[in-house]
This record gives C-alpha cells, structure tokens and sequence, in this order.
C-alpha cells in the first residue's frame, strides 16, 4: 500500500521517473567516501602485519585484496598508499622524528608507526585533498589505538600539510646546525 502514493506522485508530473537525482548522486558519493575509507583500512591493516616482519606489506596488500571482493577505488587507493609508505619509508620517518621529536619512531607502538606512516604517505603523495585525507586518518587513528594517538596524528598531519613542500622533501643531513666558522 505504502507504493500507492509513490506512484500517482510520479505520474502527476509528467517526465519524471519518480527517481530523484540527487539523491542518487547522494548515495553515490557516499558509497566513494566508504570504499575510500574501506581502501585505508585495508592499507592500514598490510602496513602493520608488515610491521611484523613476515612478508612484505605489498604481499600482504596484495593477498588481502584477492581474497576479499573490494571495490576497485578501495583496492587502488590502498595500493597507492602502500607503494607510498614502502617507496618513502626513510623520508616519512625522518618526517616524523622532525615533526614530533619527543615520540621517535622506533619506540613507538606498531599500529601507531602504521597509522603515521599511512596517513603521511597519502598527505603528501596522493591527489586527495589534505584536509580530507586528515580528518580520515585522525578518524582511523581514534578508532585503532586512542585519543592520545589521535591528537599526535592530528598535530603531525597539520604540522604536515601547513609545511611547505620544499621543506617536508629536505631530510635532514649531518651537518644541519654546522656554520662555516664553525668548521
């Protein structure tokens, strides 16, 4: 019964299938945004398996991916970030120890080194817009290790994305502090 009206709206105006647009569009979007998060999760969860030492994280990636029916943007966003992350693994962490230097990488906990890792390798070297990329990040961190991670990732990823791109790309070098009359 519930159909009934649906149908005489529809065809009381003439040309409409009685399908809206938006909220198709709506819906489309937010399937976009869950297979994007679906992607990181997935990044995430290779990145730290890999943390163990077993296989590599594009294994894993790659084993995840097969045996699950991900959608096609989730499985090449969670590519793009770990190709990313094992690419620019160095330059991330030396990113890191710069950006927050009372949290050295080595002794942070593994999903806490997975998550910064993730989340500065899609910051920095993919097409999503930063703002996006770090309020999902900040959202993931809450969700796999706490508060307390969740505010670092958000300070590290603005620190981040306010730096200019020359100065995230400088590693620092063993001669940084050094004045010529000093030598």
């Amino acid at each position: 019964m519930a159909s009934g009206p649906r149908k005489r709206a529809a065809s009381a105006a003439p040309g409409r299938t009685g399908v809206s647009t938006t909220g198709s569009s709506a819906a489309e979007r937010a399937d976009r945004v869950r297979s994007l998060r679906s992607g990181r999760r997935v990044a995430l969860a290779a990145v730290f398996e890999a943390e163990f030492g077993q296989r590599t994280a594009t294994a894993i990636l790659e084993r995840t991916l097969a045996e699950t029916d991900a959608d096609p943007n989730a499985g090449a966003l969670a590519r793009r970030i770990v190709a990313d992350v094992v690419a620019h693994r160095d330059s991330i962490d030396a990113l890191i120890e710069r950006t927050a230097p009372q949290y050295p990488v080595v002794q942070l906990a593994r999903m806490d080194r997975s998550l910064l890792r993730s989340a500065l390798s899609e910051v920095l070297h993919s097409a999503t817009p930063p703002r996006v990329a770090i309020a999902e990040w900040v959202e993931l961190a809450r969700i796999y290790s706490g508060d307390p991670m969740r505010r670092l990732m958000n300070g590290v990823l603005g620190h981040v994305a306010r730096e200019p791109a020359d100065l995230q790309a400088s590693a620092p070098n063993s001669e940084e502090g050094v004045r010529g009359n000093d030598l």
